[in-house]
């Protein structure tokens, strides 16, 4: 769950991102918003893939942006 909202941020900001979950209706999720197919337990990934069609997000960004590895630092 993590990812998926960390993916909905990056695209689409975190104020925007959080309308479109809650109260955008996605058809590709049988006319169900993302929030209300997440409750029902559908997968993130497939909400989020949903989102991202219904959306015209282009491929490319379907992964997300690409961060930097954080170098692990012994204590």
């Amino acid at each position: 769950m993590s990812e998926f909202w960390q993916l909905v941020d990056d695209e689409f900001g975190s104020g925007y991102g959080r309308v479109l979950v809650d109260g955008h209706t996605l058809h590709g999720l049988g006319s169900r918003t993302a929030a209300a197919a997440l409750d029902e337990g559908e997968s993130p990934r497939a909400v989020w893939l949903a989102l991202c069609r219904e959306m015209d997000i282009p491929q490319e960004r379907w992964l997300g942006i690409d961060r930097p590895i954080r170098e692990r630092r012994d204590i």
